[in-house]
């Protein structure tokens, strides 16, 4: 079967309410987004890997188990990064009056969606 990455990034923003959302390779090159304008997908794309690269040496040396995804909240929205095992990074753009709960659970859908087409 094959996948279109940019239509589950749609539908992931259709669905959750989200503002945006990029697939990331583990390099850091921007696989597929679907970005607000003026978001420049590969600076995104750049900043998604490093983070997340922290994020697992923190979990790590803390001994907190293998990172599943990293928080962002800033005064004007979330930016939440999980990775999709080493196969690529998910990164999604919400606004502040996001409904968390649910943006979380439509990750997890997509997250299991990119696992099987990424695999």
């Amino acid at each position: 079967m094959a996948y279109n990455f940019d239509e589950i990034l749609q539908e992931l923003v259709k669905d959750s309410g989200a503002e945006g959302a990029v697939l990331i390779s583990p390099d850091g090159l921007s696989i597929a987004s679907v970005l607000p304008p003026g978001v420049d997908e590969d600076r995104v794309a750049a900043m998604g890997a490093a983070i997340l690269s922290l994020g697992e040496r923190v979990a790590s040396e803390l001994e907190k188990g293998e990172l599943e995804q990293l928080y962002v909240k800033g005064t004007k929205g979330y930016v939440i990064f999980t990775g999709i095992k080493d196969l690529a990074v998910l990164g999604v753009l919400a606004p502040p009056t996001a409904k968390l709960g649910l943006l979380l659970m439509e990750i997890r859908k997509v997250i299991k969606k990119l696992e099987e087409a990424l695999s």
